[in-house]
């Protein structure tokens, strides 16, 4: 396998994980009859972090690992990665993230049924904010998103031992989730969003509802501007 291959396949493989065991936690905590139904917020927010780690050190060895479009869009920004293989990474996290939530979706298969809410079955794939306020769902995505990605281009100027690197990020979404988790459920990665709400349209899910467009636009332009505006930042300074 050539390198360009294995950096696209590396995006895939570690994006479908970061989704699994990401959107797997949502399924745990959101679906009736789970044994860890309604654990609760520390919960999905330690998972995600797990999630982000674990996608990241398979992903890893093969290629950047950025696992997310606004990083991508970020790193080429910044000169750290080629503005040729912008796009064709993109479109492997978005397969990636797809390909995901049908996993979760068949490792829950009995549970959908029993789940007759809506909005936690929805809620198991994509975001949605706690009060529907565009501009301000929007400012909290810039947010977050802006926080992810100066971190990671901070940790790129750090020495760390062999292999912490993962644990670092993974640190660092948790602190996100918990920190500014709250209005949004931070999608901070338009293919984490994008991705398995695409999948909550096409499976056949007895008890969903809709799946929520009017709203899939916030969490896709708002960790892009975040991740600009972070790699302008950066840019000034270093």
């Amino acid at each position: 396998m050539d390198t360009s291959t294995a950096q696209l396949f590396s995006e895939f493989l570690g994006t479908l994980i970061l989704i699994l065991l990401g959107d797997g936690v949502c399924a745990a905590v959101n679906l009736k009859k789970s044994k860890a139904e309604a654990s609760g917020w520390i919960v999905i927010a330690m998972g995600w972090g797990a999630a982000v780690t674990m996608g990241a050190y398979i992903a890893g060895f093969m290629g950047p690992a950025h696992l997310n479009p606004a990083v991508t869009i970020a790193m080429a920004m910044t000169g750290s990665f080629e503005w040729g293989m912008v796009i064709p990474f993109i479109l492997a996290q978005l397969t990636g993230a797809f390909t995901g939530a049908v996993l979760v979706w068949l490792a829950y298969l009995p549970h959908w049924k029993e789940t007759e809410d809506q909005g936690a079955v929805l809620g198991t794939f994509a975001t949605g904010p706690a009060i529907r306020n565009y501009p301000a769902n929007m400012i909290t995505e810039i947010i977050g998103t802006f926080v992810l990605v100066l971190g990671l281009l901070a940790f790129s100027q750090n020495d760390f031992a062999a292999g912490v690197n993962p644990m670092v990020v993974g640190i660092l979404i948790l602190s996100i989730g918990l920190s500014l988790g709250g209005p949004t459920g931070y999608a901070i990665n338009p293919a984490r969003d994008f991705g398995p709400r695409l999948a909550h349209q096409l499976l056949p899910i007895s008890t969903k509802g809709s799946s929520d467009w009017s709203y899939s636009w916030v969490p896709i332009i708002g960790p892009v501007i975040g991740a600009v505006i972070a790699g302008g930042i950066w840019l000034m300074i270093v």
